[in-house]
């Protein structure tokens, strides 16, 4: 099940239940590392600046000259940056405290923020998922939800009881409850809905946050569609009207992708540098009882030095 990203209790009423939050889903997308292929190195991503780069807002502080503007002579540029485009500036890296976050308004001014003040702004972390109200399922569309959750008892707290009976009372009245508390720092809207067995917690977006289609389908209304049609278009639905079963929509593409990574040779590893299965584990415990042997060898040496010196 992995870990709980959150442990509290939810409440309806007088009714309190300790619960633990688990992730209901888990992506399973094939993510690459990106290498350098002249060097066989793995490219990594830094905070920096260019020289060319145009300030967009006033520094707070005078720039002050780095180790490399100090020196007479700039260092020798490498092979890598001599190919480098004459135009490409080289790249400055930028402390974490020289970091600040900035946010573009509405009228196109940057404002810019401290983390002191978000901590002054930011949420008190709930502990509690208090159900305001319970709605009908079918009236929150789809588009609303935005991450999914399991909820679990928590374990030896006389949970599983009052937990049994939220569930068994929502399943018969086919509502979901509605609710808010902040997980990590942010604040959520949430339905809690029945499963066959178990609890789950949707995280909900905000109304101001979900567009509405009205834009794209301006002028549909006068489309003329006849009877006959519409008549014919629900014959068809219903032909093709079939059970919801997720597992009959497998990503072709995942498997096709990890296909065709297992049939490629794995890179020939750099000289020098032990792979992942290079060591056995019967080596790695010899390597580590010789460095124990070695250790005491080396304290062994040192104490008749100290006995003369005393």
């Amino acid at each position: 099940m992995g870990q709980a990203v959150w442990t509290g209790s939810i409440s309806f009423g007088l009714v309190s239940i300790p619960v633990k939050l688990y992730p209901a889903t888990e992506p399973k997308d094939v993510r690459f590392h990106l290498y350098d292929r002249r060097t066989g190195k793995r490219l990594r991503y830094e905070r920096v600046t260019r020289d060319t780069d145009a300030p967009t807002f006033e520094p707070e502080l005078p720039s002050e000259p780095s180790a490399a503007d100090e020196r007479d002579e700039s260092p020798t540029p490498t092979r890598y940056e001599q190919r480098l485009p004459e135009m490409d500036a080289p790249a400055r890296p930028v402390e974490r405290e020289d970091i600040v976050r900035g946010f573009e308004m509405p009228s196109g001014d940057l404002v810019t923020v401290t983390d002191e003040e978000l901590v002054s702004i930011a949420p008190e972390r709930s502990r509690t998922i208090e159900i305001e109200e319970f709605v009908d399922l079918a009236q929150i569309d789809p588009v609303f939800y935005e991450k999914s959750y399991h909820v679990a008892p928590a374990r030896g707290m006389g949970a599983d009881k009052p937990y049994a009976l939220l569930l068994r009372a929502m399943q018969g009245a086919g509502m979901v409850g509605i609710g808010r508390f902040v997980l990590r720092t942010k604040p959520h809207v949430v339905a809690i809905r029945p499963l066959k067995d178990a609890l789950a917690l949707e995280t909900l977006f905000f109304a101001d946050e979900v567009r509405s289609p009205a834009e794209l389908i301006r002028g549909l209304g006068d489309v003329a569609i006849s009877d006959r049609e519409v008549k014919t278009a629900r014959q068809l639905i219903t032909a093709m009207a079939a059970e919801w079963v997720p597992e009959k929509h497998a990503d072709v593409y995942r498997e096709e992708l990890l296909e065709l990574l297992r049939s490629k040779p794995a890179a020939t590893a750099a000289e020098g540098i032990p792979t992942a299965g290079e060591t056995p584990v019967g080596d790695l415990m010899a390597a580590l009882r010789a460095s124990v042997e070695a250790a005491k060898s080396k304290g062994a040496k040192k104490t008749p030095r100290s006995r003369r010196a005393g």
